[in-house]
């Protein structure tokens, strides 16, 4: 027979449950390729493909190989509900992941729990990994430096945290009138792929700021390429203009 107190916390127990169901079913519409989220998908897999070619050439690894990343130490700065930081990890990479929203950061582990991947994800800042002894191989900073005011800190950061001869991959949105016109009137306004106001161009930003601000640190511009979306076969890929979503690939010196 049950006593009082075993009672008075059944319904605490029931509500944690169903909060965890409740996270569970976000982590998949996340990655459901015909949900609501599809639109994003797709740009997150023609940009991780661009990553891994990337990482691949930088550190000489075969991708046709199972864990072709294993030893590499990868960290994601901004990595929202892990989309980049899974895939990476399931290739061998010692993939860390870390976010703002304490609430993507529990959508992530709830997912890579279920799926038995490992990633250290953590709900932080970029700034407070400077107290820890620690740099990595590669650090991505994807679609973050335009939702930032204090830009130059934060790439002040990601160079301090990569390790020398280390790769950094920044994707962004370049601040021109044709990436004013697609990625908010267009995206936000016109087809609704993202809610009304996710963006201010004004804090778009172009390439050479970027190569400016990691000059300071030493780094190098490897490369820049753009990202387009073709509306008739409803498909991202990259190209050479980088004048509205692009990534930018650097190198710090050994």
């Amino acid at each position: 027979m049950l006593d009082k107190s075993q009672l008075s916390n059944r319904p605490k127990m029931l509500d944690q449950q169903a909060e965890i169901a409740k996270f569970d079913d976000l982590a998949r519409e996340w990655r459901d390729p015909k949900g609501k989220f599809k639109h994003v998908l797709a740009f997150n897999q023609t940009r991780l493909t661009a990553i891994e070619d990337a990482i691949a050439g930088h550190y000489q690894r075969d991708l046709t190989q199972d864990v072709c990343f294993e030893g590499l130490s990868i960290l994601d700065i901004g990595c929202g509900v892990g989309l980049l930081c899974e895939p990476l990890a399931s290739q061998g990479a010692d993939v860390t992941g870390i976010d703002a929203s304490a609430y993507n950061v529990l959508l992530a582990q709830r997912h890579a729990k279920s799926w038995s991947i490992k990633v250290e994800y953590q709900h932080c800042l970029a700034d407070d990994l400077l107290n820890k002894p620690l740099q990595y191989d590669v650090i991505l900073n994807t679609e973050v430096i335009e939702h930032v005011d204090d830009q130059r800190q934060l790439i002040d950061v990601c160079c301090q945290l990569l390790k020398p001869g280390g790769l950094l991959v920044m994707a962004t949105l370049n601040r021109t009138i044709k990436s004013y016109l697609i990625a908010i009137i267009g995206a936000e306004y016109v087809m609704g792929y993202l809610p009304k106001g996710t963006h201010d161009w004004r804090h778009f930003v172009k390439p050479q700021e970027i190569d400016n601000m990691i000059s300071r640190h030493g780094l190098t511009t490897i490369k820049v390429e753009g990202m387009r979306f073709n509306p008739f076969f409803n498909q991202w890929k990259t190209c050479r203009q980088p004048d509205v979503n692009y990534l930018l690939y650097a190198q710090k010196p050994l």
